[in-house]
């Protein structure tokens, strides 16, 4: 699944300029990719699409709740307690990873939330980085938004390749 929504990234540069999905799905199967991988990365993928739309829905939404004054989203200085389930499912570089970028300044909390709910939606435990790199990608491209150089070079980097000094 994640070498398909690789291909989507590096040749669709934002999120609305992918074709709809049964279009991508033709353009995919022509390409030669296999059919489990398609279908699970075009389920992946509608996801996504109700998660990043759901999401900038919100953002429109007045600051606080009609029937409160408690506010929409969590304050800056908030903290979010992570389930059993998203620990065990995750692992702790991932974790750690995603702690890395909030701490940077780069990684707002409703796209954090997406992040978590695409990537609860990959099997396996505990998810390797490198796939849930692939999946901040993704939810950049689906945001239309491009993350920053440093950031860029995280996701992309092999730290297996780098040398300590």
């Amino acid at each position: 699944m994640f070498e398909v929504l690789v291909y989507v990234y590096e040749n669709y540069w934002r999120g609305d300029a992918c074709p709809e999905l049964p279009q991508l799905e033709r353009k995919l199967n022509a390409i030669g990719f296999d059919a489990d991988e398609i279908r699970d990365a075009l389920l992946w993928l509608d996801g996504l699409n109700l998660a990043a739309q759901s999401t900038l829905w919100l953002d429109a939404a007045p600051t606080t709740r009609p029937d409160t004054t408690l506010p929409s989203f969590p304050a800056t200085d908030s903290m979010r307690v992570y389930s059993v389930a998203e620990q065990n499912h995750l692992g702790a570089e991932c974790l750690g990873f995603i702690t890395f970028l909030e701490s940077a300044g780069v990684l707002p909390p409703p796209m954090r939330e997406v992040i978590l709910d695409r990537a609860m939606a990959v099997s396996g435990e505990p998810m390797a980085l490198d796939d849930l790199k692939i999946i901040i990608l993704m939810v950049y491209w689906s945001f239309g938004e491009e993350p920053d150089t440093l950031v860029l070079d995280e996701l992309y980097d092999d730290s297996a390749e780098r040398i300590a000094h």
